[in-house]
Order: structure tokens, then C-alpha cells, then sequence
């Protein structure tokens, strides 16, 4: 070959070689950019999927129409597709129309015995309702809606039933002035006041258990005489309570078992009262007064009172005018408060958050209601002009305080951090506090790196600067192969066997952590002890070897011993002993046991990176050392370990983010339960888990379902600053030690 022909291949071979650095680069840049915008999307998503939770609400006027009627509205409702309106006037008169144009519907009559002079709601979910007379009787109603599809349209049927048939029963001899109703399947309960005198009664259901009829049981309640006017009256859903407000703002509250007054207070200071109704549930009051103030109130436990409950204030919002319309949510804790000329304020009370604030500008207020879906508002003004709107209000129940603050919850004694998000009945309050999911992510993190990091960091130490080659050889890919195990695994073992073993062994687990250590160094102690000639026999660096049946025997040395230990010092039974001596509740799944279950997924990760950084420290760096008289400790200590801490440092970092970011072990080895508990024997919820075990039964684009993903973002959030940070600290730490 000539020397142009020597030349030409030469080049060609450059060519090639430049042409498959450019598809190197390339590829590593195109690479890295997918990775990049793989993250970004899922940036972005999880952003797509949580903002709707934080939009406020809108509303939009739709129609306004008259109504043909005698008298005012004392009542105003709508069906569940919000098309057929119900109204009841002030003087008896009923009528069904269409929400869209006014069109009357239906006209039925009601079986009244006298004139009309209370109103009183069972719950809008039942939809029955009683009508309080000038002789004293009540009549029971209730407004029913039948939907057929002829043609394949949707036609809705108005009606009304009577559930305890058409006549009116009897209360009182005077007439009735204000009226409360409550039913449920053991009883009917109905107070009025007549003559400024509270008058009740209760209809026991008795079934007959052959025929199955249903036998009503008159009984006559001795309330209590009041020192206040009796304007309003509210029974609660379990027929335990009974709520007396004047319009001056003072409350009483009776039990309706012990017949005698329960509590007494104001729900307002130096303030009166202007509306009062139910939240979802029955348990909470939210009352506005006449200054432009709203609260609620539920009832609590309370031991220092004879009766052992009392009025609970728990929060307040402002409106800016008198709120004189209240209405209630029919399937949230939310409300809606109309001034009398027309300022409307949209709140929510458990995320305590305003919504909207509007002003209608229609005129002076008679009366409103929402529909079931809260996506309808209907407004009645003086003049019997009726408006309609439409809502738009998704995920009312959302706000910083509910995901990180102490809520009051409906029935809980102090305000808590919760996450509950279903129960089994309607009048659930969902609680979303990301606290304990936080907390428990953490807690599970702390105690799977408190056994990972020091077996991972001391294990790499030694493989990577005192373990013989050939053993390293062997040892490392070992352990590294621990991380191709499934975590699922893991957890499976760690639930069913470990979790149980623990918990038969307590006194041989806790002993194994004292004796491990004395057993290992009082070995090494015996063996430095032993004549130089036996101990050269052991080659250096094969020492570990030696340790390995020592680390067998202490084990099942501790595990024989157990059942004499709790026999000898906790009375048999070392469970019991943590609880009733020390006051330490104990969990089968708990966080000792997901500590060992990660710690074991973990530690290879940490190994392995710590263990490659350690050993990829150049070794005229340690030989340097050893020549200046430093001993091999010394060595390791001030040169290698600074050489190799941006290694080790990410190796910890990336343990950690695979800790807090671990499902299935923390799904399978703990109760699961989010409560905010540093107690090791105590389960918990991470926030990975909750998404695991949630986000099948959630409604897609529900509050619930949204929230989960919130938390996935909270989770991506926490793991981008950690590892920003860790970056940062690894940069520096690359750049002190960098010139070693």
C-alpha cells in the first residue's frame, strides 16, 4: 500500500470516527432532552390535573320570569336535575313549576285544617316538610318527582305524598308559631312553640314482626320552660338535640332524651340573629347575624358539665352586608348567604374559604334555594320575580389550611390534622390534611435510612479499601443483586413474616441491637488476642468471613433467649408491659417493621454507589499518605473519605428519595393508618401509599381525585428540592475536595 493509499484510509477512518462521535453526542443530547421534557410534562400534568382546585366560584344569570301567587314564599326548592321548582306560600298555597320559563306544572291542594303560621323542613334530603296550623295541628307532606324518558325525552313528574296520611295530627290547642320536624325509622319527633311555650311530641315506630306494619306510639314531651324567645327551632338528625334561638341571638339547647336544658349561651356577641340553619348532617348550626356575620357551631363533649356537652364555636366568616337568606348545600358543607339587596357570598366551612362574592342587583330578597347538585340558584324577590342562575363551583373543599393546618372537625374534640377522604353515608365532611401523609412519608424515610445508611456506608468502606479483592469480586455483586428483588416481595414478607415474628421475639429484636455491637467487638477483642502465627493463617482482608457465623450465633442466641427474658423481666408478655407500663401503644405493622423491610431495599442502592465512589479514589492519593506515616485509618479518614464524600453523599441522597418514595413495602408492612405519631411501634400512611390504595376508587375529576394528584405533586416537589439541594451540596463538595 502507497503512502496516498495509507493517507485516504486514514482520513476515511477519521471521517468514521468523527461521524460516530456526532451520532454519540447525538443521541446522549437527544437522550438527556427526552428525559428533561419527560419530567417537564409530568410537570405540567400534575399541574393540569390540580388547578381546577384552587379556581373560585362563578355564577351566571339564566332567566328571570313572575310567579302568579297570593302571598309571599315561606319555602323554595328544586328537583335533582334542577327543571322542576317547588314552592310553598305563606298562606298554604303549592305550586310545581318549570325552573327555565315559570310554567306552572302542578297546583295540588294540601289538606290544611286552619291558616298557616309555621314551616318546618325535615332535611332537604328526605324532602318532607310540616306546615304548623292556628288550631294547633300540623300537617306532614312531602314533595316527590317521578323521571320516565317517553320518546327517549326526560319528562319529571311532580307530586305530593303524605306519609302519615292527609289529616292533620294534633300538637297543641293554640296556634302553632314556629315548628320543628325530624323522622327517622324509630321515631317521629315534632316541637312547636304555642302561646311562647315549647310543645312536643314523639311517635315511637313499633313493627309488628308478622305482619310487619308499622304502629305509631303517641308521647308527650315536658320541655322545659325557656327563659328566651322561641323564634327558631331545629331538631338534629339523631333526635338527641334540640336547638332554641331567639332573634336575639341567645340559644338553648335541650336534650330531647333527658328532657332537661343542656347548655345556654349567645351564638353573637352584642349582635342579633338573622338566619339559622343546618349544615349537611345536622351537626353543625351555621347562624348569620344582623352585623354581616356568619358562624358555626356544633355540639361537644364536654366532662366539667353535668350534662356533659355543651356549644362549640368553631369558626366565623365575614360578609360584608347582613346575610337575611341563608341557604345550605344539599351534598357539601358548603352555604350561600343573600343580603337583601342582593349581595351573595359563596363559602365553604370546612376549607373555610370564601368563594364568590356578587352582587345581584335584583331588588329586595323574599326567599332562595339550591339545587341538589349546587349547580342552580333560585332567588324570589318581594315582588314575586323570580331569577334563576347557574353555579360554577367544582372543588369548594379545598384550601391551604385544610391540606397543612389543624381543622375542627364536625364531632371531634379539638381541632386535628385528618386525612379521611369517604365514609360510608352522605353527610360525610372529607377531610384532606396532607399532614400525617407527610409525616408518615418522613417517619418512614428516617427509620429505613437509620438502618440503611450505616450498614450501606460501613459496608462500602470496608469492600472498597480493607476487603481482599477476590472476596470484593464476590461480595459486591451480591449485595447489588438484593436490588433486583421485587419490592413487592418485600413487603409481602416483611407484613406476613416479619411483622409476626417481631412481634412473637420483641425482647430478642430489641436485645439484638445491644448484644450485635458488644458480641462483634468483644470477637474482635478475643481474636487480637490470639498467637500472630494463627492469626496469619487468615489472609488479609478475609476477615469478614470470620464474622459471618459469630452475626448467626448471636442471632439465634437472642431469638432461644426471648421467651426466658419476657418471662423474666416483662411479666410474660413485653407487648403488654410497652402499653399499660409505659404507655406505648404497639402495632403488629409498625414502623420498626418497614424500617428493616426498606432499610434491606435500600441498602444496595447506597451501597453500590458509595462503594464505587470510594473505590475510584486514585490510590497514589492513599499510597501518598501512607508514605508521609499516616496510619491506614488515617488514610481512609482524612483523604479518602473527603475524595469520595460527593459520591457517598449522592448515594444517600438517591436512598433517601427511594425511601420516600416507596409504595408497596409501606402498602404491605404497615396499618396504613395516617396518624402523626413518632412512636416506632406505630404504623403510619405515606403519601405514595395513599395514592396507591386510593386512586382506583376515586370519581375521575372529583375533589378526592384531584387531591390525589396533589399529592403526587407535593411528593415530586419534595423529591426536586431534595435533589437540587443534594446537587448543590455535591458540587461543593466536588469542588473543596476536587484538587486532592
Amino acid at each position: 500500500m502507497n503512502h496516498s493509499e495509507v493517507r485516504a484510509t486514514a482520513s476515511a477512518q477519521r471521517r468514521w470516527r468523527q461521524i460516530k462521535d456526532m451520532m454519540t453526542t447525538t443521541t446522549i443530547t437527544a437522550g438527556g432532552i427526552g428525559v428533561l421534557l419527560s419530567i417537564l410534562l409530568i410537570f405540567f400534568y400534575l399541574l393540569y390535573e390540580i388547578m381546577p382546585l384552587f379556581r373560585t366560584a362563578g355564577i351566571e344569570s339564566h332567566s328571570h320570569y313572575s310567579l302568579q301567587s297570593d302571598s309571599p314564599a315561606i319555602f323554595l326548592a328544586m328537583e335533582e336535575q334542577a327543571e322542576v321548582g317547588f314552592r310553598i306560600s305563606e298562606s298554604g298555597q303549592v305550586l310545581f313549576f318549570q325552573v327555565a320559563d315559570g310554567k306552572v306544572v302542578l297546583e295540588p291542594d294540601l289538606p290544611l285544617s286552619a291558616p298557616v303560621r309555621s314551616f318546618a323542613l325535615e332535611s332537604e334530603d328526605s324532602r318532607v316538610f310540616a306546615l304548623g296550623m292556628e288550631d294547633g295541628n300540623f300537617a306532614i307532606a312531602k314533595h316527590d318527582y317521578k323521571v320516565s324518558y317517553p320518546g327517549d325525552q326526560r319528562l319529571i313528574t311532580p307530586s305530593v305524598s303524605y306519609p302519615y296520611g292527609e289529616d292533620p295530627l294534633f300538637l297543641s290547642d293554640s296556634p302553632i308559631t314556629q315548628l320543628a320536624i325530624r323522622d327517622s325509622e324509630e321515631a317521629l319527633v315534632v316541637v312547636g312553640v304555642a302561646d311562647n311555650h315549647l310543645v312536643g311530641r314523639r311517635w315511637n315506630k313499633e313493627e309488628d314482626f308478622l305482619s310487619d306494619e308499622i304502629t305509631l306510639v303517641d308521647e308527650t314531651l315536658n320541655l322545659p320552660t325557656l327563659d328566651i324567645n322561641a323564634d327558631r327551632l331545629l331538631i338534629g338528625p339523631t333526635q338527641q338535640w334540640l336547638y332554641v334561638v331567639s332573634n336575639e341571638g341567645d340559644y338553648r339547647l335541650i336534650s330531647l332524651r333527658t328532657l332537661k336544658i343542656a347548655d345556654r349561651g349567645r351564638l353573637f356577641e352584642d349582635a342579633g340573629l338573622s338566619d339559622v340553619r343546618f349544615l349537611l348532617g345536622g351537626i353543625s348550626l351555621i347562624a348569620s347575624s344582623d352585623d354581616g356575620r356568619v358562624a358555626q357551631w356544633f355540639v361537644v363533649r364536654d366532662k366539667a358539665r353535668e350534662s356533659g356537652y355543651r356549644m362549640q364555636f368553631v369558626r366565623d366568616f365575614k360578609a360584608k352586608k347582613v346575610a337575611s337568606n341563608l341557604v345550605t348545600e344539599h351534598r357539601r358543607k358548603g352555604f350561600i348567604t343573600l343580603s337583601d339587596d342582593g349581595e351573595l357570598n359563596i363559602f365553604h366551612s370546612t376549607s373555610e374559604r370564601r368563594l364568590l362574592r356578587e352582587d345581584l342587583d335584583i331588588g329586595n330578597i323574599q326567599s332562595i334555594a339550591i339545587g341538589p347538585r349546587a349547580d342552580t340558584l333560585l332567588v324570589e324577590t318581594v315582588d314575586r320575580e323570580i331569577h334563576t342562575y347557574a353555579i360554577e363551583n367544582e372543588h369548594p373543599e379545598v384550601s391551604w389550611s385544610v391540606l397543612w393546618s389543624k381543622i375542627w372537625y364536625e364531632s371531634y374534640p379539638e381541632p386535628s390534622y385528618v386525612w379521611q377522604s369517604s365514609a360510608a353515608n352522605n353527610d360525610f365532611e372529607p377531610k384532606y390534611s396532607f399532614a400525617p401523609l407527610a409525616f408518615g412519608t418522613l417517619k418512614a424515610a428516617f427509620y429505613a435510612m437509620l438502618i440503611a445508611a450505616p450498614l450501606a456506608i460501613c459496608g462500602a468502606i470496608y469492600t472498597a479499601y480493607f476487603m481482599a479483592p477476590a472476596l470484593r469480586r464476590k461480595v459486591k455483586p451480591l449485595i447489588e443483586l438484593m436490588e433486583a428483588l421485587p419490592t413487592v416481595i418485600l413487603g409481602f414478607l416483611a407484613g406476613l413474616w416479619l411483622a409476626p415474628f417481631i412481634e412473637r421475639n420483641m425482647p430478642a429484636v430489641m436485645s439484638i441491637f445491644i448484644v450485635m455491637p458488644i458480641g462483634i467487638l468483644l470477637f474482635a477483642w478475643l481474636w487480637s488476642r490470639l498467637p500472630v502465627g494463627l492469626r496469619s493463617k487468615v489472609p488479609e482482608g478475609w476477615h469478614p468471613v470470620l464474622l459471618a457465623p459469630v452475626i448467626i450465633f448471636i442471632v439465634l442466641g437472642c431469638v432461644e433467649a426471648s421467651a426466658p427474658m419476657e418471662r423474666a423481666f416483662f411479666a410474660g408478655d413485653m407487648r403488654a408491659w410497652l402499653t399499660n407500663d409505659l404507655g406505648i401503644s404497639f402495632d403488629q405493622r409498625n414502623a420498626m417493621v418497614v424500617g428493616i423491610a426498606m432499610g434491606f431495599a435500600v441498602i444496595p442502592t447506597i451501597f453500590s454507589i458509595a462503594e464505587d465512589a470510594i473505590f475510584s479514589v486514585p490510590k497514589h492519593l492513599s499510597y501518598g499518605s501512607l508514605a508521609l506515616g499516616a496510619t491506614t485509618w488515617q488514610s481512609l479518614v482524612g483523604v479518602v473519605m473527603p475524595t469520595a464524600s460527593p459520591g457517598i453523599f449522592s448515594a444517600l441522597m438517591i436512598g433517601m428519595g427511594r425511601a420516600v418514595g416507596e409504595t408497596m413495602i409501606v402498602l404491605m408492612a404497615t396499618g396504613n393508618t395516617p396518624i402523626m405519631d413518632a412512636n416506632i411501634f406505630e404504623g403510619m400512611r405515606t403519601l405514595a401509599a395513599n395514592i396507591a390504595v386510593e386512586i382506583g376508587e376515586t370519581e375521575v375529576d372529583s375533589s378526592h381525585y384531584r387531591v390525589l394528584f396533589l399529592a403526587a405533586f407535593v411528593l415530586f416537589m419534595f423529591t426536586f428540592i431534595v435533589n437540587t439541594v443534594a446537587e448543590t451540596v455535591r458540587q461543593r463538595l466536588r469542588q473543596r475536595y476536587g484538587n486532592l
